[in-house]
C-alpha cells in the first residue's frame, strides 16, 4: 500500500458555538463559511452550509465529525464526511481550545474522509480509501487528504 497526495482543502470557519458539557463530551459546533480544494485529482471550492460537529473527550482527545460540500471546477457537487481525532500534550490542545495558532507537528490530527458524488468524473471517489491530515489555524482548517493505493 501506498498514500498518495490527492488533493488539499483550506476551510474558513466560522467562531465557535460552544454547546458546555454534554453526556458525550464537550460539544462544539463550527460551522463552514467557504474555502478552497487543490491538487492533482481535484480543485474546487468548498461550499457554506457545513460544521464540524465535534465533542472533547475526558481524555482530551477532540473527535472531529465534519461534514460538506466541495463544489469541483466542472460544476459537479461532492458531499463529503469526515471523521477524526486531534489531540496532544495537554498546553498545546489548550491553546487550540481557545483557537490560536500552534505548530502543525505539535499535536497528532488525522482523519478518514469518505465522499460521495453521482458525477462519473469523479466516481473514483466513491470507491477509494482515504487518509487525511491536518493543521488548524485560528478561523480555518487545512486538510491533505492521501488516497491508499
Amino acid at each position: 500500500m501506498e498514500l498518495v497526495l490527492a488533493f488539499e482543502a483550506s476551510i474558513s470557519l466560522l467562531p465557535i458555538k460552544d454547546l458546555g458539557m454534554t453526556p458525550i463530551g464537550h460539544r462544539r459546533i463550527i460551522d463552514i463559511s467557504s474555502g478552497t480544494v487543490t491538487g492533482p485529482k481535484l480543485q474546487g471550492k468548498i461550499l457554506p452550509g457545513g460544521a464540524d460537529w465535534q465533542y472533547i473527550r475526558e481524555d482530551n482527545v477532540t473527535y472531529l465529525d465534519a461534514r460538506y460540500t466541495i463544489e469541483a471546477v466542472d460544476g459537479a457537487l461532492i458531499y463529503v464526511s469526515n471523521q477524526g481525532y486531534r489531540h496532544g500534550p495537554d498546553e498545546v490542545m489548550q491553546i487550540l481550545k481557545r483557537g490560536e495558532p500552534v505548530e502543525d507537528n505539535s499535536y497528532y490530527f488525522r482523519c478518514t474522509p469518505w465522499f460521495e458524488t453521482s458525477a462519473p468524473q469523479h466516481a473514483w471517489l466513491n470507491h477509494t480509501i482515504f487518509i487525511g491530515s491536518g493543521g488548524r489555524d485560528p478561523d480555518a482548517v487545512r486538510l491533505s487528504f492521501f488516497e491508499v493505493t
